[in-house]
């Protein structure tokens, strides 16, 4: 492992657990100009972060877990964003919005019940759910209007990654980071 990258890969995965905070205090103060653009800042992180793991060949268990965080507070800033910034479509959009925190309850709650702790699969649907969320709510707060449609893309995928999930609590008997997706554990014979 490369010392150097670990430390550096582990400290842009920190800025988005840091930034979070930040971003929903910009949200706090009506500062919608400078959290539109943090926001994408930290969607990128992510991207950067991960890339430089591959590259590198950097993984352990805490960057799993560390960048799992710094993923579900940075979509958790966005959303707070989408709340505070046009509160009608959080209203409107109540039911797919409570389906995704229902099973994202779900396997988080099956997780910390099965493991002692919330999972790091880091699923390829995972990660397709990641770019469509982030692309989403930066063009939300980037452009002056999104055709309606646009934002059950990132529903449906996140929906596909969560049940995902939960399949995989329910078969994998012990925790694991970094598992591609159930196929992959079907296939490795893994259950």
């Amino acid at each position: 492992m490369h010392k150097k990258a670990y430390y550096i890969i582990n400290a842009i995965t920190w800025y988005r657990v840091i930034a979070a905070p930040i971003l929903i205090l910009l949200l706090v103060f009506d500062r919608i100009d400078i959290f539109k653009w943090l926001l994408p800042i930290s969607f990128f992180t992510d991207a950067i972060d991960g890339f430089l793991a591959r590259k590198y060949k950097v993984t352990s268990i805490f960057g799993a877990r560390l960048d799992s965080i710094g993923d579900d507070l940075t979509v958790l800033a966005g959303l707070v964003g989408l709340i505070v910034w046009k509160p009608g479509f959080f209203i409107d959009n109540l039911i797919p919005l409570a389906t995704l925190a229902v099973l994202f309850v779900i396997q988080v709650g099956l997780a910390i019940y099965r493991y002692r702790k919330t999972t790091s699969f880091h699923t390829y649907a995972a990660k397709i759910a990641a770019i469509a969320q982030g692309c989403y709510l930066i063009l939300f707060f980037l452009l002056p209007e999104l055709p309606p449609w646009a934002f059950y893309i990132p529903v449906v995928i996140t929906a596909i990654d969560l049940l995902e999930e939960i399949i995989l609590v329910m078969v994998l008997p012990t925790w694991q980071a970094n598992v591609k997706g159930l196929f992959w554990v079907w296939r490795d014979k893994k259950i």
